[in-house]
C-alpha cells in the first residue's frame, strides 16, 4: 500500500513539474514575440531618417542648380548689355526651376528648366528687317538727321541702334561723318570724359546669336555646381550624377520661341566624382570627364 502512496505521488509531482515548465515557456513567448516588431520600428525609423536626409540634400542642390543657371544668365545678359547698350528691362527671362530625384541602381537626377534668353528690341528690328517695314529708309532719316545737327548724344544714340541692326541694311546707308562734332572742344562728348569712349565692337559672336552664348555659360555653370556641391549625395562609384537641362516653353506671345530647346543631357560618374573629390584627379579633368550629349 506504501508503495502504491509513494508511486502516486512520484506521477502526481512530475505531471506538476511538467505544467510549471510548460507555463514558463508560454509566459516567455510573448516576451520574445514584441522584440521582434520594436527591431523592425527602429529599422524603419532609420530608413526614414535616411530619406529624409537625402531628400534634404538633394533639395540643397536644386537651389544650387537654379543659382547656378541664373548666373549664367546674369553674365549673358551683362555681357550684351556692355556690346549692345541694349536697356535691362529689354532682355527679358523667367525664373530657373530644377527638381532631383534617386533612382535606385542609376544614381541621382536632376531636372532643370532653364528660363529663355532673348531681346525684345533685337527681335523687333529683325521682324521689321525680314518683313521690308521701311527699315532702311527709316535709318536713312536717322543720319541724315544726325549729320545736320551735330548732336553727339544723337549720334552715340544711333551707334546702338545699328549694333542691333542686320548688316545688310547697314551696307546700304552711309554713317554719319559727325566725329569732328564728336571730338571738338566743348561738344558733350569731349568735355564730359576728354576722349570719346570706343565704340563696343560688333563682331562679338553673342551679338550675332545670343541664345547659343546663353546656353555655352549655362553648361558651364551647371558642370561647376556638379563638382563644387555634390559630395552630399551619396552617389556610389558605379552611379550617376545626371542633369538633364532644356528651355522653358512658357514665354510671352510675342516672343520668338527658340529653335535649339533641346535637352541637354550633362552626366558625371560616381567613380570620377570620387576622384575628383579626393583629389587623385584635377578639376580640369574632371571637367574633361563630364559627359554633355543633346537630344
Amino acid at each position: 500500500m506504501k508503495a502504491f502512496e509513494s508511486l502516486v505521488l512520484a506521477v502526481v509531482l512530475s505531471t506538476a513539474g511538467a505544467a510549471t515548465s510548460a507555463a514558463q515557456v508560454d509566459a516567455g513567448a510573448p516576451a520574445q514575440t514584441a522584440e521582434r516588431p520594436a527591431a523592425t520600428s527602429r529599422q524603419g525609423d532609420q530608413a526614414a531618417r535616411r530619406a529624409a536626409d537625402l531628400r534634404y540634400q538633394i533639395g540643397q542642390m536644386e537651389r544650387v542648380l537654379e543659382g547656378a543657371v541664373e548666373h549664367g544668365l546674369t553674365v549673358t545678359r551683362d555681357r550684351v548689355q556692355a556690346l549692345a547698350q541694349v536697356p535691362a528691362e529689354l532682355l527679358v527671362s523667367d525664373n530657373a526651376h530644377a527638381r532631383g530625384f534617386r533612382l535606385e541602381g542609376y544614381g541621382v537626377f536632376f531636372d532643370v528648366a532653364v528660363p529663355s534668353f532673348y531681346t525684345t528690341l533685337t527681335w523687333s528690328l529683325r521682324t521689321l528687317d525680314q518683313n521690308d517695314l521701311g527699315l532702311d529708309s527709316a535709318l536713312r532719316a536717322l543720319q541724315a538727321h544726325v549729320r545736320t545737327s551735330g548732336d553727339p548724344n544723337l549720334e552715340q544714340a544711333l551707334k546702338r541702334v545699328e549694333l542691333q541692326m542686320n548688316p545688310a541694311v547697314l551696307a546700304g546707308s552711309a554713317a554719319p561723318d559727325t566725329q569732328g562734332a564728336r571730338t571738338a572742344t566743348g561738344s558733350a562728348a569731349s568735355t564730359s570724359t576728354g576722349t570719346p569712349p570706343a565704340p563696343p565692337s560688333a563682331d562679338d559672336p553673342i551679338l550675332a546669336d545670343p541664345n547659343e552664348a546663353y546656353r555655352a555659360e549655362v553648361i558651364e555653370a551647371l558642370k561647376d555646381a556638379m563638382l563644387a556641391h555634390s559630395s552630399s549625395l551619396g552617389i556610389g562609384p558605379t552611379e550617376w550624377l545626371t542633369i538633364a537641362a532644356k528651355g522653358n516653353d512658357d514665354r510671352p506671345r510675342l516672343a520668338p520661341a527658340d529653335s535649339d530647346a533641346r535637352i541637354r543631357m550633362i552626366r558625371l560618374r560616381g567613380s570620377d566624382l570620387a576622384d575628383f573629390l579626393a583629389g587623385r584627379i584635377s578639376r580640369d579633368e574632371a571637367l574633361q570627364r563630364i559627359e554633355v550629349r543633346v537630344f
